[in-house]
C-alpha cells in the first residue's frame, strides 16, 4: 500500500529535488538534475523502488515542519524512551558576488540527514537502498574506508555516516543509539565525492546546514509580499523556487513523474519539464512577489533554448536538453498499483496557441516591474520577439488546438485559447508603446485584430442553452479555464454573462470549494479529481467581482486543504480530500499566490464588502 501523496515533503537545491514521507523515508530522488532517472523510486513501487529510510525502536509518533523561511525539513520523532529531531537539507552554496545572470546558488548533488536526540534516549537505524535508473539497473555496494559506495556502471552513490555504515543484504545500514545531546548523521553524495568538498564529520554537515539556511533566509528577505497570507504565499514561493533549474533558468511543472490523477485510470504523466504556460505563470507570480531575478532567469532560458526570437517557440522544453521520448516503465507497479508509469511527455507535439498570450503577459509584467529597463540581453531584439509572437497569434487565430488541458479527443476552437490570443495582441501593443522600434501602424493593427478576436469569442463562446461561456465554440460543455481568462482581463468580472458563467461552473463543475476542469469525454481512462488551481481561480473571480468576504472564506478553506506543510499536488479527490497527481504542482502554488494577491488587494481597497457595496464604491471612484 503506497503512502498518501499528501504525506510528502519537498527539499531541494534548485538542481534536483527529493520527496520525503512523513515517516522520514526519502522515496523519490533524481540526481544530478530534476529530470534525471530516479535512484530512489519507492514512491512509484513499494517493493522494487529504493529509498533512504529511518526506523526507530518503539516509535510513538512524529511531527514535522520546515525551518522558518527555508526549504530545510525538520521531523521530530517521539519514542517510548525519548525524542529525536531529524533535519534534512540539500546544500546550496551562493556564489560571491552573486552574478547578474546565472545561478544564484550552486548545488552539490548531496543530501544531508542530521539526527539529534533531544530527551531520553533513542535507538534505530538508517537504511540506504538505491535502485538506479528507475530500478532498472542493479547495483552492488562496497565498503570503502568509512563509507559505502553503490555502483551500477557509471552510476554512483556514496554514503558517509556516523556511526559508520555497514553493508547488510545489499543495503547500507547505520545503526544508532543516542542519549540526550548526542547526534548521528548521514550524507548521500551523487557520483564521486571530491576530496576538497567531502563531508567527513558532523561539524562539516552543520556548516552546510548553516550556509544553506542563510541562503534561504536571504532569498525570503527579498520578497515584497506584505499581505495577510504570508505563510501560505511564502511556502508557495519557496516551492516554486525549488522547481527551478538554476543552471539554465528553466522552470518545472512539478517535481515528480507517474503519479495518478485518477484512481484507477491511465492519467500518469511526467511533469519534470518546462511548459511555456506554467513557466510564464510562475514568472508572473515571482515578479508580483518581488523576485524579478527569477523572471529574468527564465527569459535567459528562453533566449538560450529558442534562438528564433519567438518565431519557433515551442509548447514545452527539457530543462537543459531536448525532450526525451515518452516511455512506459512497465516494470514498476505504480503508486497504489495505478499503471502505467510514464516518463517523457507526448504533449510536446500538440498545438496549444494560448502560449503566445502566456508569454507576452509574463513579459509585459516583467518589463513593467523593471520600468521597461531590462537587462541588455533581455532587451536584445525585443521588437523582433513581439513581431514574431504576434504574427504567430494572428496566423493561428482561426485554428483549433488541443488547449490548456491537452485533450486527447482532437483539436477544438477553445474559448480559453481565443481569449489568450486577445491577451497576446493587447499586451504586445502595451509593450510596444513603451519601447522603440515598432511603428504605430503595426500597433494599431494588433489592436484592431485583438478587438475582432474578442468580439468573436464573446459571441461564439456564449451558449444560450447553458447561459454561460463554454469551453469551445459550438459546444455545450463547461470549462473551468474560462474563469482563468477573467483573471487575464479577457472577460469583465462584473458583466452579467461572466457572473452567470461563474454560477454555472460552480453548479456543474463544483464540489463545494473545489472545481473540476471539465466533465466530458477526454479520451482518457478514469475519473480525475478536482483541479486545485481551478479552485483558486474561482477565488480570484469572486475577489474581482467585489465578493470579498465570500472569496476570503473560500481561500482560507482552500489553503487548509494543503498537506501539513502547505504543499499541494495537482488535484484533490473531493470525496476523500486526498491529493492526486504529480506533487508539488507548480500550477497549484502559482494559482494560490495569484489568488492571495488579488484578495489582499481587494480587502485593502474595499474591506470585507459584498458585491453590491464594492460595485457602488467602484462607481464612486
Amino acid at each position: 500500500m503506497s503512502k498518501p501523496i499528501s504525506d510528502y515533503a519537498l527539499i531541494g537545491d534548485t538542481h534536483s529535488c527529493a520527496l520525503i514521507a512523513r515517516d522520514g523515508s526519502i522515496d523519490w530522488l533524481c540526481w544530478p538534475r530534476h529530470d534525471s532517472p530516479a535512484l530512489f523510486v519507492k514512491l512509484l513501487d513499494d517493493e522494487k523502488g529504493g529509498a533512504c529510510s529511518v526506523a526507530f525502536d518503539d516509535l510513538d509518533g512524529s511531527e514535522r515542519r520546515y525551518l522558518p523561511d527555508t526549504n530545510i525539513l525538520e521531523t521530530t520523532f517521539t519514542t517510548r524512551t525519548g525524542r529525536a529531531r531529524l533535519v534534512d537539507v540539500m546544500p546550496v552554496n551562493p556564489p560571491s558576488p552573486e552574478p547578474d545572470e546565472g545561478p544564484d546558488g550552486e548545488g552539490e548533488s548531496r543530501l544531508i540527514r542530521m539526527l539529534t536526540c533531544e530527551t531520553g534516549s533513542v535507538t534505530g537505524l538508517f537504511r540506504v537502498c538505491p535502485t538506479f535508473d528507475y530500478a532498472r539497473r542493479p547495483c552492488m555496494p562496497s565498503v570503502e574506508g568509512a563509507s559505502v559506495l553503490f555502483e551500477a556502471g557509471d552510476w554512483r552513490l556514496r554514503v558517509n555516516a556516523h556511526p559508520q555504515p555497514a553493508v547488510v543484504e545489499g543495503r547500507a545500514e547505520i545503526r544508532f543509539t543516542l542519549a540526550a545531546g548526542e547526534t548521528a548523521y548521514l550524507v548521500l553524495t551523487h557520483g564521486e565525492d571530491q576530496q576538497d568538498a567531502s563531508i567527513d564529520d558532523f561539524e562539516g554537515a552543520q556548516r552546510r546546514l548553516k550556509s544553506t539556511m542563510e541562503y534561504w533566509h536571504r532569498w525570503c528577505a527579498r520578497s515584497t509580499y506584505g499581505g495577510a497570507y504570508r505563510e501560505a504565499v511564502m511556502r508557495s514561493a519557496l516551492c516554486l523556487k525549488l522547481l527551478t533549474y538554476s543552471p539554465s533558468g528553466g522552470i518545472l511543472a512539478a517535481a515528480t513523474a507517474g503519479l495518478p490523477e485518477a484512481v484507477p485510470g491511465n492519467r500518469n504523466y511526467d511533469y519534470r519539464f518546462t511548459w511555456m504556460r506554467d513557466a510564464s505563470f510562475t514568472v508572473t507570480a515571482f515578479v508580483m512577489l518581488g523576485y524579478v531575478r527569477e523572471a529574468s532567469e527564465f527569459l535567459r532560458f528562453l533566449r538560450e533554448r529558442d534562438g528564433s526570437y519567438g518565431r519557433d517557440t515551442r509548447l514545452m522544453y527539457g530543462i537543459a536538453d531536448g525532450m526525451p521520448p515518452e516511455e512506459e516503465l512497465s516494470h514498476l507497479a505504480g503508486w497504489n498499483g495505478v499503471q502505467p508509469v510514464v516518463i517523457g511527455n507526448l504533449a510536446e507535439g500538440q498545438d496549444q496557441h494560448d502560449i503566445y498570450g502566456e508569454l507576452l503577459r509574463a513579459l509585459c509584467i516583467f518589463l513593467e516591474a523593471v520600468d521597461y529597463d531590462p537587462p541588455e540581453k533581455v532587451n536584445d531584439r525585443l521588437p523582433e520577439v513581439l513581431d514574431n509572437l504576434t504574427a504567430r497569434a494572428i496566423r493561428h487565430r482561426h485554428d483549433p488546438d488541443s488547449g490548456i488541458w491537452e485533450l486527447r479527443t482532437g483539436p477544438r476552437h477553445q474559448v480559453h485559447t481565443k481569449a489568450m490570443i486577445w491577451v497576446a495582441l493587447t499586451d504586445a501593443a502595451r509593450i510596444a508603446r513603451n519601447i522603440k522600434g515598432i511603428p504605430e501602424a503595426k500597433i494599431a493593427e494588433w489592436e484592431r485584430i485583438a478587438a475582432e478576436v474578442r468580439a468573436e469569442y464573446l459571441d461564439r463562446g456564449w451558449s444560450e442553452e447553458k447561459q454561460a461561456y463554454v469551453g469551445a465554440y459550438d459546444s455545450h460543455h463547461l470549462d473551468a479555464a474560462v474563469m482563468r481568462v477573467v483573471l487575464f482581463g479577457a472577460l469583465d468580472p462584473r458583466d452579467p454573462r461572466t457572473r452567470a458563467t461563474l454560477a454555472a461552473v460552480e453548479r456543474e463543475l463544483g464540489a463545494g470549494d473545489l472545481i473540476y476542469r471539465y466533465r466530458m469525454e477526454d479520451g482518457l481512462e478514469g475519473d480525475e479529481g478536482t483541479f486545485t488551481a481551478c479552485a483558486f481561480w474561482r477565488v480570484g473571480c469572486l475577489a474581482l467581482d467585489g465578493r470579498t468576504a465570500e472569496a476570503k472564506a473560500a481561500f482560507e478553506r482552500l489553503i487548509a486543504r494543503g498537506n501539513d506543510l502547505g504543499l499541494f499536488a495537482e488535484e484533490i479527490d473531493p470525496a476523500t480530500g486526498e491529493q492526486r497527481g504529480n506533487t508539488p504542482q507548480g500550477f497549484s502554488h502559482m494559482a494560490l499566490i495569484n489568488a492571495a494577491l488579488r484578495l489582499d488587494d481587494t480587502i485593502a481597497r474595499y474591506g470585507l464588502a459584498d458585491a453590491a457595496d464594492a460595485l457602488t464604491r467602484r462607481a464612486a471612484e
